[in-house]
């Protein structure tokens, strides 16, 4: 009888491991960003961001509108700062040259973090590798991906100091980025190609999709939901493993007697 109940018991033993890890992955979370995007130096672009964190992986959804058409448009995680926006007034404008500068609006929104382009490297060194950044054909960009953040990054998404900004603006009309002032970060580009057009605040997202599944209510998404699912019907395998152990031991013992 003793060693009938020692099978489930060790059974029993080895699934609360299981339970604890899977516990702990579920304690990490997803957690669902968004930007709301408004317009900067009076460009008329607006939009919407949505970021998705799994640990450092993040999964980033831009659409934006107004845009220079047929142009690349810089786009970044901008950090350390107050996790906020120029106004779209023009008061931001220090120097008086007709655009609120990147150099102007660092105040607000801080240097940056991560370089959303499309393909290769996302790290600040690639703030400007225009030809990786997404085209607005008609005006419109539609960008999707999934890359890993650094740890800096993903605390200020935590502190609630990451900002979503959109470069690129066509001041005078022409359709091209060009124009007498230049870039204060590039003295070889003109400053349309880099002035902020939109930026927002990426605050907790109240409601959205995560990528990968759920809904997400507040800070969290199903993902935490799902794990306890998970760690659930692991526990109830492991105990009906358990138990169907032990009815085969005592028939066993049965037949032998």
């Amino acid at each position: 009888m003793r060693k009938a109940l020692a099978l489930p018991a060790v059974a029993a033993a080895a699934a609360f491991p299981l339970l604890t890890m899977t516990a702990a992955s579920a304690h990490e979370g997803t957690h669902s960003y968004q930007a709301d995007l408004g317009a900067v130096n009076q460009s008329g672009v607006s939009g919407t961001g949505m970021v998705t964190l799994d640990g450092n992986t993040a999964t980033v959804m831009i659409e934006a509108s107004g845009l220079l058409a047929g142009s690349p448009h810089a786009q970044h995680f901008h950090i350390g700062a107050e996790g906020t926006c120029p106004a779209n007034d023009l008061s931001d404008d220090a120097d008086g040259d007709g655009f609120v500068s990147v150099t102007e609006a660092a105040k607000y929104y801080g240097a940056i973090g991560t370089s959303l382009t499309t393909t290769g490297d996302t790290g600040p060194d690639s703030g400007l590798a225009i030809d990786r950044f997404p085209t607005a054909e008609g005006g419109s960009i539609s960008y999707e991906r999934t890359f890993e953040v650094t740890d800096d990054v993903h605390a200020a998404f935590e502190a609630g100091t990451a900002v979503l900004v959109v470069h690129g603006i066509d001041k005078d009309g022409s359709g091209a980025y060009d124009g007498d002032v230049m870039s204060d970060l590039d003295p070889s580009l003109p400053m349309e190609a880099t002035a902020p057009a939109a930026c927002g605040s990426l605050d907790v997202a109240q409601m959205g999709a995560a990528p990968a599944g759920g809904a997400e209510t507040g800070a969290g998404s199903t993902a935490g939901t799902e794990n306890t699912a998970a760690m659930g019907v692991g526990a109830l395998a492991a105990v009906g493993a358990a138990a169907a152990g032990a009815v085969a031991y005592r028939r066993r013992q049965a037949d032998q007697a």
